[in-house]
Formats: C-alpha cells, structure tokens, sequence
C-alpha cells in the first residue's frame, strides 16, 4: 500500500478483511507506521531508507514483486513505482489516488508482461449498493474504521481540521456542527 494517509489505511483494512497475510506499507512519513501497524500493515517501509527504488526493494522481499499494490497518494511517480513493484507476469496495481489533470508515462514492457493496472474512485463501487453493506458490516464488527477517526473538533475549528489533514497529524478529522 503506497501512502498510509486515510485512504491508504483503508485499503489496508481491504486487505486484511480480504485474507492479506503480508502487507507492505509504503510511506515517506514514519510517524504513520504506528497507526499502520495497528490497522494490519506487516512491514512499514520509507523509501528514503533505501538507495535503490523503491519497486527493487520490494522485489527483493517478495521474491520478484507483490501480488496487489494499492497507489492510495495521487503522483504520478507514486504511481509507476506501485506498477513496477507488481510481479513481473501477474501482478495488479490499484491506483486509487486522485491527481490533478497529468499524463501517466511508462514503459509498454510493464504491461506487456503480464501486470495489470487497473483504477478506482470510491473502492470502483455503487455506493446505493455498497455503502448499506459496509455500513452493516462495520456494525457487525466485521472491520473497524474508528482508529481512522483521529480528531474531532467543532466546526469553529475548521481550519484546524485541515491543517491537521495537510500537516500528516490527522488521519481523518470528525467535525462537529
């Protein structure tokens, strides 16, 4: 998972619901590992520990790549690298993360082997089909979304919410009316 922000965390919980057994959580910002962890992240990695880019670490861990990778940060580069870091031949990469208007560049080889890219906005669901059942899933307790609620402040506090949000000190923030 590229990103541990709130979308990435998601995706994480995604992962272990559906039966993940390893998840890599790939963020530049360590304060997340915690909270990644918490949520079912196995290995937390900072690309900035590494000489080499990031899709060779994770090749090197995995044995020629991951199975899945979830692109939760919305850059281009980000983006590339969650393709690369798929195994050569099978691999899927989820983009989930938005950008603004760009151009996505690779090489043809990446998808000429085998991987496959895919994207989605809002988990690729229809939400009047989907949003009743996660919400009665999350009430049965078959996940849980409440360690992503960080912060609740008043609507006076706006401004506040967000530069927690900005800042990377916020996962997501309740505000209250």
């Amino acid at each position: 998972v590229f990103g541990l922000g709130g979308v990435g965390l998601s995706v994480v919980i995604g992962c272990k619901v559906a039966g993940a057994s390893r998840i890599f959580g790939i963020d530049i910002n360590p304060d997340k590992f915690a909270k990644a962890k918490e949520l079912g992240v196995t290995d937390c990695i900072n690309p900035r520990d590494y000489d080499k880019p990031i899709h060779e670490v994770l090749a090197r861990m995995t044995n020629g790549g991951v199975d899945y990778s979830f692109e939760c940060v919305g850059d281009i580069d980000v983006m590339v690298s969650a393709l690369k870091s798929c195994h050569f031949g099978f691999g899927t990469c989820m983009i989930n993360g938005v950008v603004p208007s760009s151009i996505l560049s690779f090489e043809p080889m990446l998808m000429l082997s085998g991987r496959t890219l895919k994207g989605a906005l809002f988990g690729n669901l229809k939400s009047k089909d989907w949003v009743p059942k996660l919400v009665s899933d999350y009430q049965a307790k078959k996940f849980n979304l409440d360690p992503l609620v960080t912060h609740v402040l008043p609507f006076d506090k706006i401004n506040e919410a967000l530069e927690l949000l900005h800042s990377g000190k916020s996962i997501r923030t309740v505000v209250k009316f």
